[in-house]
């Protein structure tokens, strides 16, 4: 699905990332309460972590190295990229990269991504990351500058039907 700009309920200031996971949807938002809205794969249950974040750096097709928690978790799928994998197509991180900070830690390891495995947007699959396909995160990257507020809102904030 390409991206779509949609009227919000509630205003937010235009320049900010608001990831809602219930409905596997980042709305980067625009002036008069509208946004671009994105659909994305989010962390599963227990990997997905909400806050406020910064984008502390952005890069094209990122090199990716998994954290020691992913190598502990799942070593047969993570120890053999331990020293890292350049960026490129097989890359997990995708085409662009959103690396998002916090203050007083830095680099949080949280990212928002591409990937070359669409049939994982709008699931719970990651490691704590958002997901875009390639393609929208290539049209997302050059409007989110450097040092843009970024919201992972909690799960589970909708009611279930």
């Amino acid at each position: 699905m390409s991206p779509k700009v949609v009227q919000l309920d509630n205003p937010l200031p235009p320049g900010e990332i608001h990831v809602v996971p219930d409905v596997y949807s980042l709305y980067w938002t625009l002036p008069d309460a509208e946004a671009i809205r994105y659909y994305v794969g989010v962390g599963r249950d227990e990997l997905y972590e909400a806050g406020e974040f910064t984008v502390g750096a952005k890069k094209e097709w990122p090199s990716w190295t998994p954290t020691p928690d992913m190598i502990e978790r799942d070593p047969d799928s993570y120890a053999k990229y331990a020293d890292g994998m350049p960026g490129g197509p097989e890359n997990p991180l995708g085409a662009r990269a959103l690396y998002l900070f916090q203050e007083g830690i830095g680099d949080t390891f949280l990212r928002i991504h591409g990937t070359n495995k669409p049939s994982t947007i709008r699931t719970d699959v990651s490691n704590g990351c958002a997901r875009l396909t390639n393609e929208q995160v290539i049209d997302l990257y050059p409007r989110v500058p450097t040092g843009s507020r970024v919201f992972l809102y909690e799960k589970n904030l909708l009611p279930r039907a």
